[in-house]
């Protein structure tokens, strides 16, 4: 009899287990699935913010990118403004030292040594037949003058810039008293000039326009040495002496010419 009644009580006690478990797993599953749900949009979420970081600094990059292009362009437009300017100066200088050089072949042209008075009066015979040791050492000398000036100036001629320096000043050295000291010196500055000797060229141009302010040469003269202040970056100064050449010689060639310059 009581085993017959303990049979079903255990019965009932499993059958309530079971509906018990039956009820709870889906609970359970339902609670597993939203902690794993929780997880992933942690996860999109840590994602997202590191995406955005990654924009950010993109666009940060991208914008110091575009700045850097725009102070390249601006940089750019600068060189060009310079280069332009040079090209410019360039031009002027190439036009100035082009009419420079006109103006002293033109010079050169019309430079003609003539000898001295005494050579051209005198005949020959008379000078052969003369017993006065002076009369035939000056005629001598006048001979020589010349022949040591065309040296001196073919060698100029030639473009042998370093040989008629040298001849040049052996020349003013040797004959201080020679009819042709200004254009010997006028010829030697020019000289220098033509070695980029823009210095001692001028001393010695002022020179001739110093000591010889009436020659046909000193305007000349000015016009070279406002050319090697030019070429020197003298610009001011080169000004000033085109217009004192203007002024001083305004009725010369070089006068024209400085003219022209200065506009």
């Amino acid at each position: 009899m009581v085993k017959s009644t303990l049979v079903p009580f255990w019965l009932r006690v499993i059958a309530v287990a079971a509906v018990t478990l039956t009820t709870l797993a889906p609970a359970h599953a339902g609670l597993f699935d939203d902690s794993e749900a929780r997880r992933a949009i942690l996860d999109l979420r840590a994602r997202t913010a590191n995406l955005e970081g990654q924009l950010a600094n993109t666009q940060n990059t991208l914008l110091d990118q575009s700045n850097q292009i725009v102070q390249l362009q601006q940089q750019t437009a600068n060189l060009r403004g310079q280069n332009e300017d040079l090209s410019h100066q360039l031009t002027v200088l190439q036009q100035t030292v082009k009419e420079y050089y006109a103006d002293l072949r033109n010079q050169m042209q019309k430079l003609e040594p003539k000898p001295s008075q005494n050579e051209e009066n005198k005949p020959e015979t008379e000078a052969d037949n003369s017993d006065e040791p002076a009369t035939k050492a000056k005629a001598s000398t006048s001979k020589n003058e010349t022949t040591a000036f065309n040296k001196a100036l073919q060698k100029f001629r030639a473009g042998e810039f370093k040989g008629a320096t040298a001849d040049f000043r052996s020349f003013i050295k040797t004959y201080p008293q020679s009819t042709y000291q200004p254009t010997a010196q006028y010829w030697l500055g020019n000289a220098l000039y033509a070695q980029r000797d823009y210095k001692t060229s001028n001393t010695v141009l002022q020179g001739v326009v110093k000591n010889y302010p009436t020659h046909q040469h000193a305007p000349d003269a000015l016009l070279a040495i406002a050319q090697n202040q030019l070429e020197q970056g003298q610009k001011s100064a080169a000004k000033q002496t085109w217009q004192r050449i203007i002024k001083q010689y305004p009725r010369s060639e070089a006068a024209r010419t400085a003219k022209t310059r200065l506009k």
